[in-house]
């Protein structure tokens, strides 16, 4: 009973995936750069680390433990912030496993959706600000961004790829909906944290597109029961 109430979870989510993807979509249309040139340098760092990380990703031995440790310090963290305890925290080039006294969708789900080193960067960054002016290193700064949100990306894919037992657990439609969905959202926010548009244009979009969406599910969910409503009358 509870797998088949995640999968219309799941279901219900699909709707605001799409969503979030169009309104991702009119943020980047609001760029239009006139050229490359012409991109803030907070862009570009953004996109060389990135670009940096993908030549790491598939020209060079993938750090494999690395993105392990981030994966089971992901599920311990929010099970921390959760009230669960933790311990027994493992790690191998093979996989990990970490000991929680408690769990649900989001602890077992977070490593997919929650880039823990690319936090730790923004963490950083925010702490030495309160004491050095880093203003002038932003791009620096951006630049290890997408290093490191290209890690969490590539890595989650390759993971999405085989069979994991958190995926099992909370079911394939419920997982990959929440998955896609704060991935999405996670990718809305850097377009604001380094172009133009606000964090307020996000809202106003991500809002549009959802009633839209929303709207047209209603309207044909409707029509539809007009159609099949009558055939069991007979």
């Amino acid at each position: 009973m509870v797998r088949f109430l995640k999968f219309l979870a799941g279901l219900g989510l699909l709707p605001f995936g799409v969503a979030a993807t169009q309104a991702l979509w009119d943020l980047l249309q609001t760029l239009q750069p006139a050229s490359l040139h012409t991109l803030p340098l907070s862009a570009w760092g953004l996109l060389v680390g990135f670009a940096l990380w993908l030549v790491v990703f598939f020209a060079m031995p993938r750090p494999v433990r690395s993105y392990v440790l981030a994966h089971e310090l992901t599920h311990a963290l929010w099970g921390w912030v959760m009230g669960a305890r933790v311990s027994r925290l493992k790690v191998g080039a093979r996989g990990g496993s970490v000991a929680l006294s408690k769990t649900n969708f989001l602890i077992a789900l977070a490593p997919y959706f929650f880039p823990l080193y690319t936090m730790l960067i923004i963490a950083g960054y925010y702490l030495l600000i309160l004491f050095v002016d880093l203003r002038t290193y932003e791009p620096f700064w951006l630049g290890l961004v997408g290093l490191t949100w290209g890690f969490h990306l590539t890595f989650t894919i390759t993971t999405l790829m085989t069979h994991q037992p958190d995926i099992k657990e909370h079911g394939r439609v419920f997982s990959y909906a929440v998955i896609y969905l704060f991935n999405i959202l996670g990718i809305c926010l850097w377009v604001v944290m380094v172009t133009s548009p606000s964090l307020l244009m996000l809202g106003q979009v991500l809002w549009v597109h959802t009633l839209i969406l929303w709207t047209w599910i209603a309207t044909q969910s409707a029509a539809l029961w007009r159609i099949t409503v009558p055939l069991f009358k007979y």
